[in-house]
């Protein structure tokens, strides 16, 4: 007997056989049932969703010899020659094949005719889209006034070619793609009763692959069957579509989280070694981000049958929400770049190396590559040389530069703040090839550079600022190289600074423990610490604060921002600010108070309107709108972020 697909076996005869159209089945199944029967329906949606199948079934429940039914018998006569496609009162037409006039004219002319067998003639046109504008136009007038035996049943593809004229006369049903739990639902029950072995998450990676239409699904999962020898494995169909196992995956983003590029680098040259298609790689770990955001954000959304659940929320808790969208945007360019690339290999492994240059512990590595965790090397500034005569430009000893430096404020800021506390001397011409020491520092100048925690050092340990004296540029040189190492005095001076900067640190951390109301303050001190729980706080507003119990309230379209997960979060965060076990109470409501995302949204609003504003009154814009003709972008004006 002759092999039939499962695409053709498996296509559904009744409406209750459809799977993913509840929509479209709803409104036929009352419509038949009532005998609300309009002349013309437009089923619009992309391939495979089920157009042509629904048209099918339609016709048998106008023809069905029972009568006019939403569930035809399936075992008449008109029933099973429209099954087997030999129905003559069922005309299918298509419309690629024949766009002209003629062949719709030829088809208006046999309409009149009463049906041979039938109770309606029944025409359906697939690819509409495809008819000619003349075609169109012959068939308007017996589209909108049809003869009480015909039914016009319309289906495309591309529904933006139908002319408006043909959409307003018929009645219009779109059709959804379907989801992969759906596809792979049905799958699994196609095999069940086909007695094929399957594994689930073979099935799941079919269902994605399918992009939404069953009709692929199945001729899919026939190739599955083939490809797999009888059995539906997860391997063989990963190999047949060229996909990439999501441990592999889950291995790679394991790797990134832990700014480990060595392990990251090993685990891409394994992902070769497989064989696997880089494209499909990228694909993969787009969709793989694009479900670790959902487990941070909306925990709900993860399906509980779903295979690496319990993987995807580990996995989650290892990287920042910020992170995973940023990996998400990389990834998405990365996969539009790969053709530009040298090679696969290489715009994929750049696509890696990327996200790990973002990753938080590589921020602000210089020149020198370092381990992770490691500290910057602790050496001192450079130090700029002044002119002779200059009073208003000081230096500072090695010692003090470097206290200065990490003292919080950049030295240039000293320096400005030395200038405003002395007065400008007369600048004297600069002497040809002439360099001063680095130690030159009037006295009086010292004590306005210092910091205001010098202030406690005493005046012994401060070391006497040196006379004036002007060097060759070889002298200098050897100069600047004998005070980079610090002396015994500098040394002592930087012990002391150690344990007072010791002692401020424990006061401002003794500080943040302590909690005035501020809402907008205390998360702004708590930033990334507290993840995914960050938008929760962000769009929260503080109602009441009992010491130990936050009440916050949430409007109603950040509902989903207070589930337990991210209270939970938030809870911890707080309890380890404050160091004391706190409690938080999230009601949902609308409020009448700004939130601290409202109020950074109003910020940015205000600060794009004075930006646009400031852009619209300078005298150059305005002379070069008078003048020249020139016209100002106001969409494209942006504040400067300082």
């Amino acid at each position: 007997m002759t092999y039939q697909v499962l695409a053709r076996k498996w296509r559904p005869k009744r409406f209750a056989d459809l799977v993913g159209q509840e929509h479209v089945v709803r409104a036929l199944s009352n419509a038949l049932t009532e005998s609300r029967l309009h002349h013309a329906y437009l089923l619009t949606g992309t391939r495979g969703v089920g157009k042509t199948t629904i048209a099918r079934i339609l016709a048998k429940s106008l023809n069905c010899e029972t009568g006019t039914t939403a569930e035809p018998c399936g075992v008449c006569q008109a029933c099973t020659q429209i099954d087997a496609g030999r129905f003559v009162d069922l005309l299918e037409i298509d419309a690629a094949s024949n766009t002209g006039i003629d062949n719709i004219r030829e088809v208006l002319e046999n309409a009149q005719y009463s049906p041979t067998m039938g109770r309606f003639k029944v025409y359906i046109i697939d690819e509409v889209h495809m008819l000619s504008k003349s075609a169109f136009n012959a068939m308007l007038k017996t589209l909108e006034e049809p003869p009480a035996h015909v039914k016009f049943i319309l289906a495309t593809t591309d529904p933006q070619k139908v002319p408006v004229t043909v959409l307003s006369r018929c009645l219009q049903f779109s059709l959804r793609n379907m989801t992969p739990q759906q596809i792979a639902g049905h799958l699994a029950h196609v095999l069940q009763v086909e007695g094929v072995s399957y594994e689930t998450a073979a099935l799941a990676l079919l269902g994605r692959a399918a992009a939404g239409s069953m009709r692929d699904a199945l001729s899919l999962l026939d190739q599955a069957i083939a490809y797999g020898v009888g059995d539906v494995r997860e391997d063989g169909v990963r190999a047949m579509l060229g996909a990439v196992d999501k441990r592999y995956l889950f291995a790679l983003l394991e790797a990134l989280a832990a700014a480990d590029g060595a392990r990251l680098m090993s685990e891409v040259e394994m992902l070769v070694t497989r064989g696997i298609g880089f494209d499909s790689a990228l694909a993969e770990l787009a969709m793989l981000l694009h479900q670790l955001a959902l487990a941070q954000t909306v925990p709900a959304a993860i399906a509980s049958d779903e295979p690496e659940r319990d993987s995807l929320f580990a996995l989650a808790a290892q990287i920042s929400a910020e992170d995973v969208q940023l990996y998400y945007q990389i990834v998405l360019h990365g996969r539009r770049d790969l053709a530009l690339a040298p090679d696969e290999h290489a715009g994929f492994s750049m696509t890696m190396l990327r996200m790990l240059a973002f990753h938080p512990l590589q921020s602000g590595v210089e020149n020198t590559p370092r381990s992770v965790g490691s500290k910057p090397p602790l050496t001192p500034p450079p130090v700029a040389a002044a002119n002779v005569g200059s009073s208003a430009h000081a230096a500072m000893s090695p010692a003090r530069a470097l206290l200065a430096n990490i003292g919080g404020k950049p030295q240039a800021s000293r320096a400005a703040t030395a200038e405003a506390s002395t007065p400008a001397a007369e600048p004297e011409p600069e002497p040809a090839r002439t360099v001063v020491s680095a130690a030159v520092m009037p006295a009086p100048v010292l004590e306005a550079a210092l910091p205001p925690w010098d202030d406690a050092i005493p005046a012994s340990a401060m070391v006497p600022p040196p006379a004036v004296s002007v060097a060759s540029p070889d002298e200098a040189a050897e100069r600047d190289e004998d005070e980079a190492l610090p002396s015994p005095d500098d040394a002592a001076e930087l012990a002391e600074y150690g344990l007072m900067q010791a002692e401020a640190d424990d006061g401002e951390r003794a500080a943040t423990t302590e909690f005035d109301g501020d809402w907008t303050t205390l998360i702004g001190l708590l930033g990334a610490r507290m993840g995914a729980a960050r938008m929760l706080a962000q769009n929260a507003a503080l109602k009441q604060w009992d010491g130990d119990v936050f009440h916050l309230a949430v409007p109603e379209a950040f509902r989903n921002m207070a589930g337990r997960d991210f209270q939970e979060k938030l809870r911890t965060v707080l309890s380890e600010h404050l160091g004391r076990a706190v409690q938080i109470s999230v009601s949902i409501e609308t409020l009448d108070v700004e939130t601290p995302a409202m109020r950074d949204a109003r910020f940015k609003r205000e600060q794009l309107a004075e930006a646009r504003q400031i852009m619209q009154n300078d005298k150059v814009v305005q002379q070069l709108v008078q003048e020249m003709g020139a016209t100002l972008l106001a969409e494209t004006i942006q504040p400067v972020q300082e």
